[in-house]
């Protein structure tokens, strides 16, 4: 039985929320019993694509085929994939979790921006421009608050710093990717980003030194006679990695295709909340009690920003049959209060909405 419009808003964000923050968690335990961060992300994207392959061969989901003119546009998102992988893995491994989570708190800012200036949607309102410099504001109370930073300086923030440009781009290129390639499942592009974004993660498996490290390690186990090559928690947490890894492949692209760019990654801000939660009670490399007080401070920001609508238009449909307003795919208009704020309104004469992870 097919979801309600405004039911399908709603288990989108609810899935990927859940995947995007045990994600984040899972990671970064499963590194400190693998310190090797892109042969991990190399698994869990082999583990997709498995997953996909076999779904297929039993006839038990359909796949989008591989065309070269669909291999262009996802090679560029892949690009830009696979780096932002690689600096979220350095990010975790070299400080805490709540470092990333407030670099990633800012880049809705820039998302918001490129959604404007790329993607077809108004400016942000007056409140969701306060919401958003709430955000900042939280970030830079972080900032001022992290050891790393008063150690160390902009020496500290160089992985996140590049993470959040990089992840910007990604999401609003992503966005454009969704909503300009005419993919018929969701499994095409998690295919296309899981297939292309392998290789470069291999290549940054190389340049890290990790393959080196990883012989080591294996060889000082077998010489000192343990019983496993790898630690067996390691191994559990990989494999769980996997699992939701595939999941937040299709649960980020459907979820991408409901609401906006900005909403999007937002969405990704808010749900790291469950994140800084679980991290505190269980592990200890984590914020003091005033870093977490601003980072919950860039949380409350997330809650009050308003997804911004298609910029207005004269008629039903622009070009290519783009709906002209402020809507998701689906015809429903998305809020951030608390964490979703969605409804159905009826399509009228004067036009329907439409959103433009």
């Amino acid at each position: 039985m097919r979801l309600s419009a405004n039911a399908e808003v709603i288990a989108s964000v609810v899935a990927y929320s859940f995947c995007s923050g045990s994600l984040v968690l899972v990671n970064k335990l499963c590194l400190h019993y693998l310190p090797y961060p892109s042969i991990v992300v190399t698994i869990q994207l082999w583990a997709a694509l498995l997953f996909i392959q076999l779904g297929n061969a039993f006839n038990l989901m359909d796949v989008d085929p591989i065309i070269m003119r669909f291999v262009k546009p996802y090679l560029l998102y892949t690009v830009a994939f696979s780096l932002g992988v690689y600096c979220n893995m350095k990010s975790l491994s070299l400080s805490n979790v709540e470092t990333v989570i407030v670099f990633r708190a800012l880049a809705p800012l820039l998302v918001s921006i490129f959604d404007a200036v790329f993607l077809g949607r108004e400016w942000p309102s007056l409140r969701s421009w306060g919401a958003l410099s709430i955000i900042a504001l939280g970030a830079l109370s972080y900032a001022m608050t992290d050891e790393q930073f008063q150690s160390q300086g902009l020496q500290a923030y160089f992985w996140p710093t590049l993470y959040l440009f990089v992840i910007s781009f990604e999401m609003a290129y992503g966005k454009k990717i969704i909503s300009g390639v005419d993919m018929k499942t969701f499994s095409g592009p998690v295919l296309y980003t899981n297939l292309l974004g392998w290789p470069p993660m291999l290549a940054f498996a190389a340049m890290g030194g990790e393959y080196e490290r990883l012989k080591n390690d294996v060889s000082a186990r077998v010489m000192n006679g343990e019983e496993h090559l790898f630690p067996p928690m390691g191994i559990l947490l990989l494999l769980v990695g996997c699992i939701v890894g595939t999941g937040i492949g299709y649960s980020g692209w459907f979820c991408r295709s409901k609401v906006s760019a900005a909403s999007y990654t937002l969405i990704g801000v808010i749900n790291k909340c469950l994140t800084v939660l679980v991290n505190l009670l269980i592990w200890d490399q984590h914020a003091s009690t005033d870093g977490i007080l601003s980072l919950s401070l860039c949380l409350v920001g997330g809650v009050f920003y308003k997804q911004a609508p298609i910029k207005k238009v004269d008629h039903d449909y622009v070009d290519g049959g783009t709906p002209s307003k402020g809507k998701t795919d689906d015809g429903i208009e998305l809020g951030m209060t608390p964490l979703i704020e969605s409804s159905v309104q009826s399509r009228s004469n004067r036009g329907t909405n439409n959103i433009g992870r």
